[in-house]
């Protein structure tokens, strides 16, 4: 039958809705059935008989009822089967009753209204068809003395009257319900879109925050130890120069040999003071053509002071033909740092740091790999403030992504936990 859309197998929301309303109505018209032959005015005639029809139309609402709470539609597939079946068992309930005269012939109005609550426009008038041919046979099997003309004429339009109000009033709830989901889905789409904007603002927030925290930081390590170094180089500016007067004057073999020691430990603390006067000065933003075997040496002079580093090995493998990367130079210097002193935290006593730099695919790559504990939640690692040492501030990982990425690079890694893990600084060619 073209023109036709049948019910899919897999009901919609309005159909699923649409059920649940058509239950409660066949529920309803089987218990005011039961009412109407047991009970008002005083039973049936025929009750044994209308009896056992309700009982069919009891199972049928109890079917329906399960595949209702299973998310499905009974015989949704077969509307015009189930259309012709409560014709047929709307007619015999009223044959076996008062014929057309009967109050079950109320039960075909319900039966259209159903039909239209559940399916499209065309099902129902041919659902009304079926109901109007029942109540035309019903009309023939009555004796001649009960064949009441006007009743028929007047049930017939009863139904056709019926099937367009109802048709009419299903097609408005259903746009009205469609319309009210569409607006649902738009509502929550925005909902989705508006969390996901505070989301990404929150992100930067705490971005920023965590920015501006690691540069007061900075600045004032930077005033520390330029301090530092300031009120220590005086006395070790003195204390030179009282040793090298007394290298000039005392001739005894033994002493000037103690006073070589005192003075290679005096030049072995100013260079100290003079690379942390180094790493405190105010950082440059000029970008420089440095090479990275700079960039890593300069980091590891800083990363062999932390005490952190005793009992373990720290293997450098970085070749000299490497080119040079345009970058901050201090930045990067920070950037390698970082890695450097997190492969330190992450190995135990006996350990190894290997640390090295090589060219591939157009980037320079500086690797930190250690054979430490490896890394447990990989999703949280490069978020501010998340840290797994007790003494971390969580900004070292956030900081390093933030400077490369600012370089046109990425920081990459590989970690299998207890066996090895490698930090990657990618840097492109220009």
């Amino acid at each position: 039958m073209a023109g036709i859309s049948w019910p899919m197998t897999v009901p919609s929301r309005w159909e699923l809705a649409a059920e649940a309303v058509v239950v409660k109505m066949r529920w309803v018209g089987v218990v005011i059935g039961y009412l109407l032959v047991n009970v008002e005015p005083h039973p049936a005639a025929n009750a044994v008989m209308l009896n056992a029809l309700l009982g069919l139309g009891a199972l049928y609402a109890l079917i329906d009822t399960w595949f209702s709470y299973r998310g499905r539609v009974f015989l949704g597939d077969f509307p015009l089967a189930i259309g012709a079946l409560e014709a047929i068992f709307i007619g015999l309930l009223c044959y076996f009753d008062t014929g057309l005269e009967s109050p079950f012939r109320y039960y075909y109005l319900l039966s259209l209204i159903c039909a239209a609550i559940r399916h499209n426009r065309v099902v129902t008038y041919l659902t009304c068809g079926f109901h109007c041919l029942s109540c035309v046979l019903l009309f023939l099997s009555l004796p001649l003395e009960e064949q009441h003309l006007r009743s028929l004429v007047l049930m017939l339009v009863l139904l056709g009257w019926a099937t367009w109000s109802a048709n009419a009033l299903a097609e408005l709830l259903k746009r009205v319900g469609e319309h009210m989901h569409q607006l649902n889905q738009s509502l929550e789409e925005h909902r989705a879109l508006l969390e996901e904007r505070i989301a990404q603002r929150t992100r930067e927030l705490e971005e920023a925050q965590a920015r501006l925290l690691h540069q007061e930081k900075m600045a004032a390590f930077g005033l520390l130890a330029a301090g530092i170094a300031h009120e220590v180089g005086n006395p070790l500016t003195s204390i030179s120069s009282l040793i090298q007067l007394l290298q000039r004057r005392i001739q005894d073999s033994y002493a000037q040999e103690k006073l070589a020691l005192i003075s290679g430990q005096l030049q072995r603390i100013q260079g100290i003071l003079r690379e942390l006067i180094t790493f405190s000065r105010p950082a440059a933003k000029e970008r420089v053509w440095t090479s990275p075997g700079e960039i890593v040496q300069e980091a590891l002079n800083i990363a062999k002071y932390y005490k952190r580093l005793v009992g373990k090995t720290l293997r450098v493998q970085v070749g000299d033909s490497l080119p040079a990367v345009y970058v901050v130079r201090d930045q990067m210097v920070q950037a390698v740092l970082n890695l450097v002193l997190n492969a330190i935290d992450a190995t135990e006593r006996g350990g190894t740091i290997e640390v090295g730099a090589t060219v591939r695919d157009g980037e320079v790559i500086v690797e930190v790999a250690d054979n430490g504990q490896g890394i447990q939640d990989a999703g949280k690692l490069f978020r501010p403030y998340y840290t797994t040492k007790p003494h971390g501030t969580g900004l070292g990982l956030f900081v390093t992504r933030q400077l490369v990425t600012e370089h046109g690079g990425r920081v990459t890694f590989e970690s299998e936990p207890g066996v090895r893990t490698v930090f990657r600084i990618h840097l492109p060619l220009r």
